[in-house]
């Protein structure tokens, strides 16, 4: 079940809220005591995992996301999740099962003790998982409180989270996106310089300038813009170019925008920018 983009942060009384936690969607699937993990877009990543292959007690299906903690912050560490989920070696695996602990925080039960719990209303499948009692401490219950969105987003915004989640007390389990499931997200803001754009497909590439002045690469904007931005784009860049090669055209840093993006990353990129509107 995926979840649609609320345009801000909300309450009501009709829908439950939780944090979103910053790592990635992971089934687990129990089945006469053989686990298995997936992805949202079902690639089998059990062997990357191995702290999380403990068994429930009966055949169980879970949704959620599996997180890393940043130690010196406490919060989700999406980069380090993302080098477990990349991990093939097994001999790193081991290392990094230590180094990098990998959690479970679940938000949802599909299927347990041979029921099929999908069409339970959400707040039913809340009590059965809140019921359970789980295998280690790298498994949790993500929390949820009622009706009040605005005041748990003003928290998640505060200490710097990626932001909540709202869903509709009586809702099934869909395997669709649906408008059920809302989520808000705690976005950060940069001013950048547009700096070139792909030939391809779309793509500006962004820049920020370095101490020394010199522009530094921070990353590629492929969402955001409407049509009516792109076509001001192409008025004014064919003026700008300085140069291309196979894949890009690159542009006098002239032209400047704001965008929203999740966070930086630990290397000084923009994570998942999209585009907000022109600086003039």
């Amino acid at each position: 079940m995926l979840l649609e983009t609320a345009p801000g942060p909300f309450s009501h009384s009709e829908f439950i809220f939780e944090p979103k936690v910053d790592g990635h969607r992971l089934i687990y699937s129990q089945q006469a005591e053989k686990v298995r993990l997936f992805t949202r877009h079902n690639n089998d990543c059990t062997r990357q995992y191995p702290e999380l292959l403990l068994s429930f007690d009966s055949d169980i299906i879970l949704d959620g996301e599996v997180a890393c903690t940043d130690p010196e912050t406490g919060l989700n560490d999406f980069e380090a999740v993302m080098s477990r989920f990349s991990t093939k070696q097994a001999s790193k695996i081991t290392q990094l099962t230590h180094k990098l602990p990998a959690t479970f925080a679940i938000f949802d039960i599909l299927f347990y003790q041979g029921r099929d719990l999908r069409k339970l209303p959400l707040v039913e499948r809340k009590m059965i998982l809140h019921s359970l009692s789980l295998p280690s401490s790298n498994f949790g219950v993500v929390p949820h409180i009622e009706g009040a969105g605005e005041e748990l987003y003003t928290q998640i915004e505060a200490m710097g989270m990626e932001g909540v989640v709202g869903k509709r007390k009586d809702s099934q389990y869909l395997s669709r996106r649906s408008k059920d499931w809302l989520k808000v997200i705690n976005w950060s803001y940069a001013d950048v310089f547009i700096t070139g754009y792909k030939k391809s497909e779309f793509g500006w590439l962004a820049a920020v300038p370095d101490p020394t002045g010199k522009m530094r690469p921070v990353g590629i904007i492929e969402h955001g813009p409407s049509p009516k931005h792109k076509q001001a784009f192409h008025g004014v860049c064919q003026q700008l170019v300085t140069g291309e090669d196979k894949n890009h055209v690159y542009l006098e840093p002239r032209i400047q925008a704001r965008v929203k993006m999740r966070s930086w990353t630990k290397s000084g990129l923009l994570r998942i920018p999209v585009f907000d509107q022109f600086i003039v």
